[in-house]
């Protein structure tokens, strides 16, 4: 059961979300607040599982209140955060705050289902192990765990995964295969042998033959998307 914090300071907005919710099985609201204020409250009381949480608000403002749970020690585990907002544009600084989905206002019961499907999947992977947040590299007998948070693509390359993080380049024995498995909710894959972090994603750009190659934060290197992924990446940028 996902319980679930409605944070939007109008209340015909709040009222459609919980009838949105009460068609949806697995779902109970654990409560509402109309601020990011008294929303930081309600979390550190009621620890719920997942955010529905409007941008602009008086006071902490939903983007804002995203910042700050990232550094809250306190809040452990942390909620999924879903943006349900008017605006258009905040979509990359949603999820450069570590959002698990933006829906634009007005909310579509579809879309919010699906959002809070992500929200699950999410939560199960933060519950696994700690060495799951990590990948782990071995080279020449030295042991070297990476942060998935710093991870921004994973390229198939002969009979290894090489990693382009933010510190450089290493090389893993994991298959693509297992590693979308396991970490569905950080990387998106882009090609037969690509896959690459949702939160460093920033557009696409095409080559003078059309080849379409994917923008990421961090790094010089723009992997190929293939066609067939192309319409799935458009979409997701299309939120941005």
């Amino acid at each position: 059961m996902l319980n679930i914090l409605i944070i939007d300071d109008e209340k015909p907005a709040r009222d459609r979300l919980r009838r949105m919710l009460a068609a949806i099985d697995d779902c109970q609201v654990a409560g509402e607040a109309i601020d990011g204020e008294s929303a930081l409250k309600a979390i550190r009381e009621g620890g719920p599982d997942v955010l529905l949480l409007d941008i602009s608000m008086p006071g902490i403002g939903g983007m804002a209140l995203a910042e700050q749970l990232k550094s809250e020690q306190d809040i452990d585990p942390k909620p999924a955060i879903i943006f349900c907002t008017a605006y258009q544009d905040q979509a990359l600084n949603a999820f450069e705050n570590e959002a698990i989905d933006y829906l634009v206002k007005p909310v579509r019961s579809a879309r919010l289902e699906q959002a809070l499907g992500k929200a699950r999947r999410f939560l199960q992977g933060s519950r696994q192990d700690a060495e799951d947040a990590f990948l782990r590299s071995t080279v020449g007998g030295k042991v070297t765990l990476i942060p998935i948070s710093d991870v921004i693509a994973l390229i198939s390359e002969d009979k290894y995964t090489t990693v382009v993080h933010e510190a450089g380049r290493t090389v893993i024995d994991d298959s693509l295969t297992e590693l979308e498995r396991r970490f569905e909710n950080f990387f998106m894959r882009i090609h037969r042998n690509a896959l690459v972090s949702r939160q460093h994603i920033r557009g696409l750009e095409r080559t003078s033959d059309g080849q379409a190659l994917v923008i990421l934060s961090g790094t010089e290197r723009k992997p190929t998307v293939s066609r067939r992924n192309l319409p799935a990446l458009r979409a997701l940028l299309s939120h941005y």
